[in-house]
This record gives structure tokens, C-alpha cells and sequence, in this order.
């Protein structure tokens, strides 16, 4: 082999050299500058899942819950690439038991209910999210700290905190409305007590007050949610507070069981009430001028525009007014309002990217967020109005492209916006129909946020105690085994008496062992009341939105 030269050497090494030099230069040249680590620009945004329910009020045209303006101005805005998951809304538990069976639950699940709620923590399929607030969250671990009753009603019975919660104002759910025109017709006074509700209601059953001769009206309705607020009239609730403790009522039951089969063996009611599963034909009723006392459920804007607006249009000269819970064996209570705190939101325990969902959460409980998602975009759907609150610039295209997006805000607290958040806001006085609906939520606040009387609930539905899973089971086979007791009690006719549906019910509950369940709630009463959200915590919220002494 030829000794290879020392010039010939050095001009290889010197070759060698520039070849890697050029190299790297290439190389760095050509790294993309995204690649490059730059503190100015935000992190890149990571993919969740997020449930949403799906009640078909997606028009056509708009897309699908899923996929729609506002799920993409969700992801364009947001600081997560977020994926929809539908849950059809009156199937919620079904869909979510097939999720979490499959390991498919999202990140994220939106939900109203506990009895669904309670089962997955249950099972230890909720993430505690304690820390994820502490060490990723700004804007609602502020809001959490501004407002304890969100840390109370998101703790579950091993003191952690596990869900999501909004906040909203305390008003009247339920109430009792009365045609005042026909009171005035027959010359009587609104009712004080139950004597005097069932004396109108035979009134406006059998004395013709629309004046059609013919004898077609209904004294009152107490179909589904009807018959709800007629059970709260004598607290027929199944948990009361006697001499401090907590205990099973049933004394209250017997009394409304007495009263609603006067109403229905007398025809003041309709004979096929109970055939009315969801209140659309007692509802149709009173639009159509036929029931005198309307006991309901309501949103105060939604009445308005539907049931008053329709029974208007039926019957121009129709004049219906709010009354108080007249006074029953029980005593006199206020009506129940809506959740003041309502647990909306909870992380899966297996979600990958638990950060982003804090973050995303966030985004949701902003108040520009909620705006934008409650009334759309600023000059496009709304104008600010004369109250200085927003107004539809055209109703119909609101009502196309932005009145179906409430599930969208479950974490939207809209209370929080002072000027615009309330109730009386949404009305607009400059339309007839408003205006009266909107003297009508006043009168009703005015009979109904009453500090002198009592809650007729031990709480809202949705804070009463989580059972542990033994005892809610033996509760829940009973509810309709004695539900039913009582609805044969209005309707079995001289035959079977409320005093024999009270025995009955009673029996049914000792055999199945209610008693395991009466010192449940005892105990629970005697030794945990102080860390639930209660009545109290209800009244003293209300006090200060409404600005009460």
C-alpha cells in the first residue's frame, strides 16, 4: 500500500471538517421554527373529550351538537381542541353506564343528576380535583374562593372536592297562578288556606266563570308537576325536621292524599289526570282558558312567551296573578326555587390530559364566555339595549343560531353579571306581553321570597345527602311501592281511605327494613348537617341577591 501524503491527509481532514460545518448549518436552517422553543408564543392546545347533551334542539342548518358555529367557536377560542360527545339528555344514565363500562367516558362529563352522579363515584371513576384547582387553575379557583357554598356542594362524603359547580339566582320554580278574572266574576277571594283552595276550585269547576254555559272548566290541575306543588302545599315531603331531629313523614301525605281525592271524586279536577304523564294537556288547558288555579313549575321568561302569550291570544281578557301556599294542616311554606349552587361537572378519573380540562374549564366559567355563548356575537345577534343589556338584533336569527346553546353554559354562572344577569333583565317592557309577564314575576317575588316562612324541602333536591350504595337501595325499592299506595288513595274511590293508604305505606316501609333507613338520615342529621348545603344556605344566598332583611 502507497503511504498516502501529508498534504493529501490534511486536505481530506480540512474537506472532512467543512462537510460537517455545512451539515449542521444545513440543518439548523431547515428546523422548522415551531419546533423551536419560544416562550412568547402559547403552548400548543391538547385534544379532550367533553360530554354535552343532546336534546334535538340543534337546527337542522346549524349542524349537530357535536359539531356546530358554536362547538367551533369553542375550539377556536378555547385553550383545548375539545371533541363532543353526545348523551341524548333523558337517557343520560343509560349512555354514561355504556361510557364508563366501555372505558370510553370522556375527559369531561356535564350532569345534573346525582342518582346518576353518585353511582360513578361510587366506583371510583372521579378524579379529586383539589389539586388540579390548587396548582392549573386561575379563574375558578378565584370563583371558589369568593364563594365557599361551590366548595360545599362539590365535596363528596370522603371530604374531597370532586365537582364543578355554577351559581344562579334564587327565584321561585314553583308557584301557584289564578285566573283573577274569574275570581271577580263569582265574587271570591284568592284562597288562604287549603278549606278555601278547594272551595274556588269547586267554584271554578261547577259556576261556569268563562260564561260559555257549559261546564267544561277545571278547577285546578294537578297533573305531574301540578300535583308536585299541591304535595308541597301540605309538605308531603318524604323528610322533616320534628323537635330537631330528622325523621319520615308521613302524617303530611295522608292530608294531601285527603285532599286531592275531594278534588277528583267531586270532578273538580280531570278524572284523567294521571294519564297526563308530562303536564302537556293540563298546560294546553290553561291556554285554552280552562283551569282556574294553575299549580306549576316555571321559568318566568318561558311562561311568558308560551302559556300566558297563548291564553292571551285564546282569551284577551284573561287576568292571572301569583299566590301564596295557602295554609295546609303542615303550616304555611314559601314554594321551592332554583339551585342557588348546582353541581354541574366532573373529570373522569382516567382522563389523560387533566391539565387541559382545568384550563378548559376556565375558559367556560369566564363571563365573556358565557355572554358570547348566551346571547352570541356583539353587532351580529345582539346590540346593547336601552337598559344597556343585550338585545336581539333580530330574534329570529337568535332564535335560529343561538337560543338552543343553555348546555353549552353549565358552567357559566350568569349571576355573576350584575347589570344583565338577572331574571327581571330578559324581560322587555316595551313589549306588551312582557310587561305583563314581567308584573307577574314581581308579584311573584314579592308574595314568594317570604324570610317569615319556611322552605317547605329540607334543601334542593340535588343536596340532599348521597346514601351510601346499601342504603339507597333498600330507599329506592320502596319509593314506587308507596308512591303508588298513594296515588290508589286519590283514586280507589270510598273503598280504600287515605287513613288505610297511610297504614299501608307505613307497612310497606318496615318490611322492607325503612327503619335502616330512618337512622341513616338521623345519624346524618344529628352528626353532618353543618357541612351540608341546606334550607339556610338557600335563604342566606337569597338575602343577598334580593337584597332581604
Amino acid at each position: 500500500m502507497k503511504r498516502i501524503g501529508k498534504k493529501v491527509v490534511a486536505s481530506l481532514i480540512a474537506s472532512l471538517s467543512m462537510g460537517l460545518l455545512l451539515a449542521a448549518c444545513t440543518d439548523s436552517d431547515q428546523k422548522p421554527k415551531e419546533a423551536v422553543d419560544d416562550p412568547s408564543k402559547p403552548p400548543a392546545k391538547q385534544d379532550i373529550s367533553v360530554t354535552i347533551y343532546d336534546k334535538g334542539a340543534v337546527p337542522k342548518a346549524e349542524g349537530t351538537v357535536e359539531s356546530n358555529r358554536w362547538t367551533k367557536w369553542i375550539n377556536e377560542k378555547g385553550p383545548a381542541n375539545v371533541k363532543f360527545v353526545a348523551v341524548p339528555r333523558w337517557e343520560s344514565q343509560e349512555k354514561l353506564n355504556v361510557l364508563f363500562s366501555s372505558a370510553s367516558a370522556p375527559d369531561l362529563i356535564f350532569e345534573y343528576a346525582p342518582h346518576i352522579k353518585n353511582p360513578i363515584y361510587d366506583q371510583k371513576q372521579m378524579m379529586p380535583i383539589d389539586e388540579l384547582i390548587e396548582k392549573h387553575s386561575t379563574e375558578y379557583k378565584k370563583l371558589l374562593a369568593d364563594n365557599p357554598a361551590l366548595r360545599k356542594v362539590g365535596m363528596k362524603a370522603d371530604g374531597k372536592l370532586y365537582e364543578f359547580a355554577r351559581l344562579s339566582e334564587v327565584v321561585p320554580i314553583h308557584a301557584i297562578l289564578i285566573r283573577e278574572d274569574w275570581l271577580q266574576k263569582l265574587n271570591l277571594q284568592a284562597p288562604k288556606t287549603t278549606e278555601e283552595l278547594y272551595q274556588v276550585a269547586k267554584a271554578f269547576a261547577e259556576k261556569d266563570p268563562d260564561g260559555n254555559g257549559k261546564k267544561d272548566t277545571y278547577g285546578m290541575a294537578i297533573s305531574f308537576q301540578s300535583g308536585y306543588v299541591v304535595d308541597q302545599i301540605f309538605q308531603a315531603t318524604r323528610w322533616v325536621v320534628t323537635d330537631g331531629k330528622l325523621v319520615r313523614n308521613w302524617e303530611n301525605f295522608r292530608h294531601m292524599a285527603e285532599f286531592k281525592k275531594r278534588l277528583f271524586d267531586e270532578g273538580i279536577v280531570d278524572r284523567d289526570y294521571l294519564n297526563d304523564k308530562n303536564g302537556a294537556k293540563a298546560k294546553q288547558d290553561f291556554i285554552n282558558g280552562k283551569i282556574g288555579i294553575y299549580p306549576l313549575q316555571i321559568s318566568w321568561p318561558s311562561f311568558t312567551n308560551g302559556e300566558l302569550a297563548g291564553l292571551k291570544k285564546n282569551v284577551p281578557d284573561a287576568k292571572v296573578a301569583p299566590i301564596a301556599y295557602p295554609k295546609s294542616p303542615a303550616g304555611e311554606f314559601n314554594p321551592a326555587f332554583t339551585n342557588p349552587v348546582q353541581a354541574t361537572a366532573f373529570v373522569n378519573r382516567a382522563a389523560k390530559h387533566p391539565e387541559a380540562v382545568m384550563k378548559y374549564v376556565d375558559f367556560l366559567v369566564k363571563q365573556d364566555t358565557a355572554k358570547t355563548l348566551k346571547y352570541g356575537i356583539e353587532n351580529e345577534h345582539w346590540k346593547v339595549g336601552p337598559t344597556g343589556c343585550p338585545v336581539p338584533i333580530d330574534p329570529e336569527k337568535s332564535k335560529n343560531e343561538v337560543n338552543w346553546t343553555a348546555d353549552y353554559q353549565m358552567l357559566s354562572s350568569g349571576i355573576l353579571d350584575e347589570k344583565c344577569g338577572k331574571t327581571v333583565s330578559t324581560f322587555n317592557s316595551e313589549v306588551p306581553i312582557q310587561k305583563e309577564g314581567l308584573e307577574l314575576y314581581q308579584k311573584a317575588l314579592a308574595i314568594y321570597l317570604d324570610l317569615s316562612k319556611p322552605y317547605v324541602e329540607l334543601t334542593h333536591p340535588e343536596h340532599m345527602p348521597q346514601l351510601p350504595k346499601d342504603i339507597n337501595v333498600i330507599s329506592d325499592s320502596m319509593t314506587k311501592p308507596i308512591d303508588d299506595i298513594w296515588v290508589k288513595a286519590v283514586l280507589g274511590g270510598k273503598e280504600y281511605t287515605p287513613e288505610q293508604a297511610m297504614k299501608d305505606a307505613q307497612d310497606t316501609w318496615n318490611k322492607g327494613n325503612g327503619k335502616k333507613v330512618e337512622d341513616w338520615f338521623l345519624n346524618w342529621y344529628e352528626k353532618d348537617r353543618d357541612k351540608a348545603f341546606l334550607a339556610k344556605d338557600i335563604y342566606d344566598i337569597m338575602k343577598k341577591q334580593h337584597n332581604l332583611k
